[in-house]
């Protein structure tokens, strides 16, 4: 199938350059949730709303939130988009690549109206870097992102504050969630992983995001002499942490589709020539089946246990988050299948092990993603990339997805 509208390609990663000159860190891309160049990505994304003849506005979340309406007065509506706001030291396509190619195919419309209208969502907080808490703004669509208005960053600043120095009223909060019938959700993102270029493939449709446990794990033992302190006299909290590592890996590693990080680790007091008496770890495990990853569970804390009994240490297990996987909707990827089909490229499967929005709006309204390839399978870094010929590939699919949408008659729930 011959790609349609191969212009708005460069159009998408001009877009994308552009964008990621507006930061707080000139030489690097960081762009934190109410933060002045928040305003920047607002007006040159208004612009192009205005352009093509969208309506545009910034909710009480601080989300921009543009429309292009439907054939009818009360077609049910379409979201389409991703976040704005980066990691620091970020990469000029995590987030932003989804919303600038939904003003993409907005575009590639042509003035067309569907029997849906589009709505391009930029969202304004989904890194939970800068309050420690992530999704706020697509949870404010859902109406439940008040609990969040009274969380501090670093600098003791509250959101509802931030929101008031951004221009916003924290009390009109509840005025950001969805209205309206909603026929779903569609967010195109990088992938962040290396699956679809190992594969040699430009997209891939999302069957699930992963759900997840994060856990901190205390070893305490006690510190000596490691001169004097006889191996089998010792309780070493280290050594009882680092058993529990690679038990993770090896767990990990025999599941199939199952991941287990340990990302951190603190060990005190910190002196080569002490034994270590309190060792503290981080445990991140995911899966797509959330029986597969709460089986794996128990194993790995008991595990944990025992390598700690062993040594005489005890064990403190902290929970830290819970997230439920979330299933992408069936029909729309049936759609996403066939327009990647049509379009004559490969679709393969796919599993998200980040967290994205449409995790959440699943809640509300069917949710589908398309990945697109991540060279080097970089991302949350200075190098991340795409490839221009995967960007008119997505358009390519997104374009069609809407026309079997169409074709659908734009049937809420399909």
């Amino acid at each position: 199938m011959t790609r349609t509208h191969p212009h708005l390609t460069q159009t998408v990663l001009d877009a994308c350059h552009t964008l990621a000159e507006f930061t707080t860190t000139p030489g690097s891309i960081t762009r934190l949730f109410l933060t002045p160049p928040m305003h920047d990505v607002h007006a040159y994304l208004t612009d192009w709303a205005q352009r093509l003849g969208m309506t545009s506005h910034v909710d009480a979340a601080g989300n921009l939130r543009c429309r292009w309406e439907g054939s009818a007065p009360e077609a049910p509506t379409l979201y389409l988009g991703s976040h704005l706001d980066t990691v620091p030291n970020a990469g000029a396509y995590d987030g932003i690549l989804g919303v600038v190619l939904g003003f993409a195919l907005v575009e590639a419309l042509g003035g067309q109206r569907l029997p849906f209208a589009l709505e391009v969502l930029g969202f304004s907080e989904e890194e939970g870097v800068r309050y420690g808490a992530s999704f706020f703004g697509s949870l404010a669509l859902l109406g439940t992102a008040g609990p969040m208005l009274d969380l501090r960053d670093a600098g003791g600043q509250t959101v509802r504050e931030a929101l008031t120095a951004f221009g916003l009223d924290a009390q009109a909060l509840p005025s950001a969630e969805i209205t309206g019938e909603a026929l779903g959700y569609f967010e195109i993102h990088i992938e962040q992983g290396p699956v679809l270029e190992a594969a040699g493939q430009s997209v891939g449709i999302v069957e699930a995001i992963a759900g997840q446990n994060r856990f901190d794990l205390t070893f305490t033992g006690r510190a000596s002499h490691a001169g004097t302190t006889p191996m089998l006299l010792r309780r070493d909290a280290l050594a009882a942490a680092a058993r529990f590592v690679v038990a993770a890996e090896d767990l990990a590693r025999s599941t199939p589709g199952l991941v287990a990080t340990v990302g951190m680790m603190d060990v005190k007091p910190g002196a080569g020539n002490v034994i270590p008496g309190e060792a503290r770890c981080s445990l991140d495990l995911r899966h797509a089946r959330d029986e597969v990853r709460l089986a794996a569970l128990p194993e790995l804390l008991a595990s944990a246990e025992g390598f700690a009994s062993e040594r005489g240490v005890t064990l403190t297990v902290t929970p830290k988050m819970e997230v439920q996987a979330t299933p992408m909707h069936p029909q729309f990827r049936a759609l996403l299948h066939q327009a990647a089909a049509d379009a004559g490229l490969p679709h393969p499967d796919l599993v998200s092990g980040a967290g994205h929005d449409a995790m959440v709006l699943a809640a509300r309204m069917p949710a589908a993603m398309l990945f697109v390839r991540s060279p080097g399978g970089l991302s949350h870094h200075p190098d991340e990339a795409v490839l221009a010929e995967d960007v008119t590939d997505a358009l390519a699919v997104g374009s069609r997805f809407l026309q079997l949408l169409a074709a659908e008659g734009g049937r809420h729930g399909l």
